[in-house]
């Protein structure tokens, strides 16, 4: 709203709010804004989910030194959702039609996130919507993702084809090129294409809200991924870095260069409050959102296989409780880590909170060194 103001209709008779044509100028102020917002309704939203008795309830079988933080305020992703949405509406052209999407998709998540915290709340428990309840939810709003990109692939705004780091002649297609001419089942040849998306945002969506588990971890590590994408977003929509890094150029992408600084200022201010120890946590209604985010413009610009690298940490967490479940399946009840997911292993092996996450965080920022290295190379 505030890029139409100042620069569409202020900009013919003040030409010093030029300005804000550029994507690097808003993307700071909107950051800067999101950073704003968050510290200052952030005690609001502390006192009132005080007030309503909101607090987060501990799993029995989680480490015993984390009994202590129990009825600490949750649902404090409904912070970091403001923080993001309400800067990204200020300061991009909300024309395009990446940045609604992003931000629908980003509110999807929130409201599952949001129904699995209030049903904990209510029943007083740390179990809220049954995981079948919320993958089916999850898988949802990632499908609709995909069906929206595929119409867009449509009209020549987007792309169903690859980028693959390391090979970046080889492009293939997830879409059934072959299946088109049938009568009647042509919509069946975006079917991988849509598969494969749904798999892609779900799945970030459930590692973030694994990795949510330590003070200031997850959203730390999400600082570092939005800042990331960022870079990304910024590459891919310009047209001198994206021929110089020979990534696919998608001019509209730009813009979501905006939100994902919206994204990194939101992060700070709330880490601001969740660093140990945490006045308040996400809860799933953020860490579902911001994995769904993430992820969501990974797919749109093209980077989704560099996910591993960018939300490296996520990854690992992830992977560390599908091990876990495996083994004590599989091998009759043994497991490979003390605890999962993996941050509560290194807990348990006597790793103080602070040096599990601080540690994490390194190992957060070299993952995403590692992906935007990979732009180059081939």
């Amino acid at each position: 709203m505030l890029y139409w103001l100042l620069y569409e209709k202020l900009y013919p008779v003040f030409r010093v709010f030029r300005i804000f044509r550029y994507l690097t100028f808003r993307c700071v102020f909107a950051s800067l804004t999101a950073l704003l917002i968050g510290m200052l309704i952030g005690p609001f939203v502390i006192r009132r989910l005080r007030e309503f008795q909101i607090g987060q309830y501990i799993r029995d079988e989680g480490p015993q030194s984390h009994k202590t933080k129990s009825g600490t305020p949750t649902m404090g992703g409904v912070l970091i959702c403001i923080a993001i949405l309400i800067p990204t509406l200020l300061w991009s052209d909300l024309r395009n039609p990446f940045v609604w999407l992003v931000m629908a998709s980003t509110a999807a998540f929130a409201g599952i996130g949001f129904a699995d915290d209030y049903i904990k709340v209510v029943h007083k428990r740390n179990l809220g919507l049954t995981g079948r309840q919320k993958l089916a939810l999850q898988f949802l709003i990632s499908g609709a993702v995909a069906a929206v990109l595929t119409v867009m692939q449509g009209k020549g705004f987007y792309s169903t084809r690859l980028v693959v780091p390391f090979l970046k002649h080889f492009r293939p297609d997830l879409i059934w090129q072959w299946m088109g001419a049938i009568p009647h089942l042509h919509w069946l040849s975006y079917l991988p294409f849509i598969v494969f998306v749904m798999i892609v945002i779900t799945g970030a969506s459930n590692a973030v809200n694994l990795t949510d588990g330590l003070d200031g971890l997850a959203i730390g590590c999400t600082i570092i991924a939005a800042g990331a994408l960022t870079v990304l977003t910024y590459v891919s929509g310009h047209v001198v870095f994206s021929d110089y890094l020979e990534i696919p150029r998608m001019p509209m992408v730009g813009e979501l260069t905006i939100f994902c600084g919206a994204m990194v200022g939101a992060a700070i201010s709330f880490l601001w409050y969740n660093a140990h120890p945490a006045e308040i946590f996400m809860g799933d209604v953020g860490s579902l959102m911001l994995g769904g985010a993430i992820a969501t413009v990974a797919v749109v610009i093209k980077q989704e296989l560099l996910l591993p690298f960018i939300g490296g940490v996520f990854i690992l967490e992830a992977l560390s409780v599908m091990l876990q479940v495996g083994s004590y399946k599989l091998r009759g009840g043994k497991r490979i880590f003390r605890m999962a997911p993996l941050h509560h292993h290194f807990e348990l092996s006597g790793w103080s909170e602070s040096k599990v996450i601080t540690r994490f965080w390194i190992l957060a920022l070299v993952f995403a060194l590692f992906a935007l290295t990979t732009l180059k190379l081939r």
